[in-house]
């Protein structure tokens, strides 16, 4: 573990004002935030986010529990090396092994986005660990019947998505806020937190890869649906946005039909991005749920 290394000079340190902790992963150095003592609450993101997603929760909860929040290589305050493998997979192999190396005996996840599949993949190979689970907007089967994926894959797949991906920031630049339910408490100056870690072409290639594992990885995600019946009993937390231009209704509602021991609030006017622009909504409730399961 190492501590005080240099920050970035894009960095808010009031927006996000945690002590930085690094992991060195087979594969490349990996950030992370480890804060408060208690019960152990492990926040997983998707993409283009980073830890930086969570940063109004990390503030919250670490009064009352020990919070920790990783950025997954190629993301936020993580190394982003040439040649690692950055397929969902590899991030659940990474995440993995991070897990164990800090010890966290049995704890609460929470994902969100790519986040699910990455996060509930352990969860799945350790349930005795994983004693409850916050869901937002996210998944665990394969994607291949969602039409609006599949045509993104095919426009995306080709040179036009890397140009959109690693030439032009696209991700976190344009399709960021055209998943935010109510823009303006994305001010410039938060955009810019999600943008700037990503400063060049080289930097984006985890973008441009979980792009491409929407579909490509589906043989993957179907894998760990057929085991879901390791943590669907679970006690479970679901906050969903229901103005989510990816993940809609359709997708909280085959969550519901599988968790027989969730609580499911529906967000109206949230996007995709639930933990920042529902921060205010959902930190309650995720207290009431630790403290009461």
């Amino acid at each position: 573990m190492q501590r005080g290394m240099n920050q970035p000079n894009w960095l808010s340190e009031s927006a996000y004002p945690f002590d930085s902790q690094y992991f060195e992963s087979d594969d490349g150095r990996m950030h992370y935030v480890d804060r408060g003592a208690g019960h152990p609450i492990l926040l997983v993101h998707g993409t283009p986010t980073w830890s930086f997603l969570y940063r109004n929760l990390i503030t919250t909860l670490s009064r009352d529990y020990r919070v920790i929040a990783a950025d997954h290589l190629g993301f936020g305050l993580s190394e982003k090396p040439d040649g690692a493998g950055y397929r969902p997979q590899d991030h659940a192999d990474r995440l993995s092994s991070f897990i164990e190396y800090l010890g966290l005996g049995q704890f609460t996840l929470v994902v969100h986005d790519f986040g699910g599949p990455i996060g509930l993949s352990y969860a799945i190979d350790h349930p005795e660990q994983v004693s409850r689970l916050v869901l937002f907007n996210t998944w665990l089967w394969s994607l291949t019947d969602d039409t609006t994926i599949r045509a993104a894959d095919l426009l995306l797949g080709g040179l036009l998505g890397r140009l959109f991906y690693c030439r032009y920031n696209g991700s976190p630049r344009i399709l960021l806020k055209y998943m935010w339910g109510d823009e303006s408490p994305l001010t410039d100056e938060i955009h810019a937190q999600y943008t700037s870690p990503f400063s060049s072409a080289g930097d984006r290639i985890a973008l441009l890869v979980l792009a491409r594992e929407l579909i490509g990885s589906s043989d993957w995600y179907e894998s760990l649906w057929h085991q879901r019946a390791q943590i669907t009993h679970k006690p479970t937390l679901v906050a969903w946005g229901l103005r989510d231009p990816s993940f809609d209704e359709t997708y909280l509602d085959r969550w519901e039909s599988e968790l027989s021991n969730a609580t499911v609030h529906r967000l109206p006017d949230t996007g995709h991005f639930v933990p920042d622009e529902a921060a205010d909504h959902v930190i309650p409730l995720l207290m009431e749920f630790v403290t009461e399961s």
